[in-house]
């Protein structure tokens, strides 16, 4: 099985859906003969920032001199972009080879893994394969039953925790706080950013439970350059460097300024030229920052925003949040099944101009008539065509259906 047959074949298994749940992962990782042992894991939850602590975690440590493992998701433009060894993505042989052993164990599986439990194998067997050292480890998408939850981390970090992915999580801050939380594990410290009341009830709650400790950080991390933009990432780094500290990684200063001015985090407020800005906020609390992050350093600057959503988002709420920077919207699908379509978005925008486009290359083309910036937005999806379309991301051809 090639690379290219080895996609298509985890691809398919989309249609076994979302399954919460642990039984699935360790049955695979134990057929892998998967024992953890041997690496030291950040695992790290939450709704919003998760992927730039791990990335700000793993270029800390790659600045140390540690043989580090990444594992994010989603992926932008390629697969390999969520398994990462010092700072290289995951070859196209490894992945081939990782997924036919996969696919070979689970064949007459009743119970078949989904998409994400085979990626979480795949990645934990690669980073044991490879004698990684330390993992920076984000979940999925909750943290109790997320197949991430298998390992026994150093330390678990809870990034920003609002509203998102209600229906598999709950309906409350109570309760999504409480899917998060089930990261922590017994006498493993915790690190998290303030949260709302309810959010940190439930985090102290859970701690006490499972007698780790627990360090609420409040102040950003304003030592050093980081090369990620907004005041949201000085605290994230704040968080990371936190983590790094508890867990008892030794980093030293120089490891910590080298790795926060050269951290890559793409499609977070990413400026591709003089015009154009990427940033993948996919939920309202995302919108509101990125909101937030485009007064930091444009001001009152407005910007046309091109915008694609999926379905299961809060339109209404994202558009809200970003209507106070816009001079007009573009609404444009999403390269996805689940996306809206355009004339969706631009129902959910009240009070300003908008227009809908077929795809993002006839949206670009309507933006780049008006004058002034553009803001491309509203999904990490979108985020991933647009790094495509701008030639920033070059990949080998594979097979585009998320």
């Amino acid at each position: 099985m090639n690379y290219a047959e080895a996609l298509a074949w985890l691809y398919e298994t989309q249609q076994h859906g979302i399954k919460l749940g642990l039984d699935n992962i360790h049955r695979l990782l134990d057929a892998l003969g998967w024992h953890g042992r041997e690496q030291r894991f950040v695992h790290v939850a939450g709704t919003n920032g998760k992927g730039s602590v791990c990335a700000m975690l793993d270029a800390i440590c790659r600045a140390q001199g540690i043989r580090t493992g990444l594992f994010t998701s989603p992926h932008l433009v390629t697969f390999r972009e969520r398994i990462r060894i010092d700072g290289e993505m995951i070859s196209q042989a490894d992945v081939a080879k990782g997924l036919a052993k996969i696919r070979e164990f689970v064949s007459d599986w009743e119970t078949h893994p989904t998409f994400f439990e085979i990626t979480t194998a795949l990645a934990l067997d690669h980073f044991q394969h490879e004698k990684v050292d330390v993992v920076a480890l984000e979940t999925g998408m909750g943290g109790r039953l997320d197949s991430t939850n298998i390992v026994k981390p150093v330390a678990s970090v809870i990034t920003a925790i609002d509203f998102d992915h209600q229906a598999w999580l709950g309906d409350t801050l109570r309760e999504i706080a409480g899917e998060k939380a089930g990261i922590i594990k017994l006498h493993v410290p915790v690190i998290s950013v303030p949260q709302h009341d309810e959010a940190t009830e439930i985090l102290r709650q859970t701690a006490e439970k499972q007698y780790a400790s627990i360090r609420f950080v409040n102040e950003p991390l304003q030592k050093y350059k980081i090369a990620l933009v907004g005041e949201h990432q000085k605290l994230n780094a704040a968080v990371a460097v936190a983590a790094l500290h508890e867990s008892k990684i030794e980093i030293s200063d120089s490891a910590i300024r080298t790795g926060l001015k050269n951290v890559a985090w793409p499609g977070r407020f990413q400026q591709i030229n003089d015009r154009v800005v990427l940033d993948g906020a996919h939920n309202p609390s995302a919108a509101t920052r990125l909101s937030a992050t485009w007064r930091e350093i444009f001001g009152d600057e407005r910007v046309t925003v091109v915008l694609g959503i999926l379905k299961d988002k809060d339109i209404r709420a994202i558009c809200d949040a970003l209507a106070p920077i816009s001079s007009g919207f573009v609404a444009t699908p999403v390269r996805s099944q689940r996306s809206s379509t355009a004339e969706e978005v631009c129902a959910a925008i009240q009070n300003a101009r908008c227009k809908t486009a077929a795809n993002l290359a006839d949206a670009l083309k309507i933006a780049q008539q008006r004058a002034g910036k553009i803001l491309v937005t509203g999904s990490l999806f979108l985020i991933g065509e647009a790094l495509a379309h701008f030639g920033v991301v070059r990949d080998d051809p594979e097979i585009i259906s998320q």
